[in-house]
């Protein structure tokens, strides 16, 4: 039985995904148009990417969703597990471990750390990403949980702090990927000690103390 034209769209769609992100993870969001996404999936029609998603932005956005999944539900089985913790490393973790896990269990070479790097350095995507982020209802948990051990800080000192954890995730996770690729020393020898280190490293960010300003 032949598949169906439903079926033969979603193995599309499917690959230009796959294809889409590597291409970006390789070379960055604006080097990469959809033709070359649509040439490098092997599709006789170049305008594949516009047909089943409309723009780059859209494409683009498309990727996240495709991981979003596994990494909320991962997140959510470590909310369950605290139980209002006064424990500010549960808190964090449940910010760290969900993406973690989550590259780990893509295998080698995975793309989509370094994916995620590219499209946090585009002024225009960066906004969109980080707003469909906000949408997890898991992840707002998690902050909220978070909130209420860090001390009190300024507005500005919090936010900066914030985008200061989010760089922090977000790269050192895109740098231990690349080692993993291209087989080349890391200082972690597993995703989860990665998680650990990160999760130091965070704890120790929002406790810092404030300097005086001028």
């Amino acid at each position: 039985m032949s598949p169906s034209k439903s079926d033969r769209g979603s193995e599309t769609r499917e690959l230009l995904l796959v294809t889409a992100e590597r291409l970006f993870a390789e070379h960055g969001v604006e080097a990469v148009s959809n033709r070359q996404v649509s040439e490098a999936a092997g599709q006789s029609n170049n305008f594949a990417v516009g047909y089943h998603f409309g723009s780059k932005e859209e494409l683009i956005l498309a990727i996240v969703r495709r991981h979003s999944e596994s990494m909320e539900r991962r997140r959510t089985d470590l909310l369950a597990e605290l139980t209002g913790s006064p424990d500010l490393r549960d808190w964090v973790s449940c910010l760290v471990r969900p993406t973690t896990q989550h590259i780990a269990s893509l295998g080698i070479p995975s793309w989509y750390a370094r994916f995620i790097a590219q499209v946090m350095t585009h002024p225009s995507l960066r906004e969109r990403v980080i707003n469909e982020s906000f949408t997890s209802r898991s992840l707002k948990q998690a902050l909220e949980g978070m909130s209420r051990l860090i001390p009190r800080l300024p507005e500005d000192v919090r936010q900066e702090r914030s985008d200061m954890g989010r760089l922090l995730i977000v790269h050192m996770c895109a740098e231990r990927e690349r080692a993993l690729h291209a087989g080349t020393a890391n200082p972690r020898s597993t995703w989860e000690s990665t998680a650990a280190g990160l999760v130091d490293a965070l704890v120790g960010l929002w406790l810092a103390p404030v300097s005086a300003r001028r």
